[in-house]
Formats: C-alpha cells, sequence, structure tokens
C-alpha cells in the first residue's frame, strides 16, 4: 500500500477517534450536540477532514 494513502488512512482514524472523545462523558443525544456550538463546528471539521482525505484516496 502507498505511504500516501496510509498517511490518509490514518488521518481518517484520528477524525473518527477524535469525534468519538467528544461525547465520552455525555449522551449522544442529537438535541445537545445541537446546542453545543463548540462541538458542532469541532465534528463537522473533522468531518471535512475525512472527506478531504477520502478524496485523496479515491
Amino acid at each position: 500500500m502507498d505511504s500516501e494513502i496510509k498517511t490518509w488512512l490514518y488521518d481518517i482514524l484520528q477524525s473518527i477517534e477524535e469525534i468519538e472523545s467528544y461525547f465520552e462523558d455525555r449522551p449522544k443525544r442529537f438535541d445537545g450536540y445541537i446546542n453545543d456550538i463548540r462541538t458542532k463546528r469541532a465534528v463537522e471539521r473533522n468531518i471535512e477532514i475525512i472527506g478531504e482525505a477520502t478524496n485523496r484516496i479515491i
């Protein structure tokens, strides 16, 4: 496997783990998420990273 692909896959994994970490100490409820602007922006940024890495792999 190409080393660049491994790097992008690692970025995807890191972003997923980071998103999961935002919800470790509280329930995963949409209404709580939508009202927490900081968490919402952080999750959105990580989703952007996942999308960018996925596009580079493809």
